[in-house]
């Protein structure tokens, strides 16, 4: 018997401000976001454990930038995975904006913190 492979599928999921990845039609990790007039705020991204190490954060980011792209908007990568993420591939550095004290101020606000 052969080993079936399910490539996994990322989704924006508007109502719940995230992105999720899902690995045979389950959720294996979302990447959070606020809408910030044309700027999409990144603040979080998680794998959960049982999907760890298999690199699904870096094609749920990657995903997610190409949708932002496609939408028209700026990133702002206030979650340190979408920093890092950033920092490695140059091909999304057109769309990035700056983290700065107004941003994270904002945040705060729009988060309830």
């Amino acid at each position: 018997m052969t080993e079936q492979t399910t490539l996994p599928v990322v989704r924006r999921v508007d109502d719940r401000h995230r992105y999720e990845i899902l690995v045979a039609g389950e959720r294996a990790g979302l990447t959070a976001y606020r809408d910030r007039g044309e700027q999409r705020v990144f603040f979080h991204t998680e794998v959960d454990d049982a999907y760890a190490g298999q690199g699904l954060a870096s094609v749920l980011v990657r995903e997610a930038l190409t949708d932002v792209r496609a939408s028209g908007k700026r990133v702002v990568p206030v979650c340190p995975y979408v920093a890092a993420f950033l920092k490695k591939h140059d091909e999304f550095a057109d769309l990035t904006d700056p983290v700065t004290p107004e941003v994270l101020q904002w945040l705060d606000g729009a988060l309830g913190r």
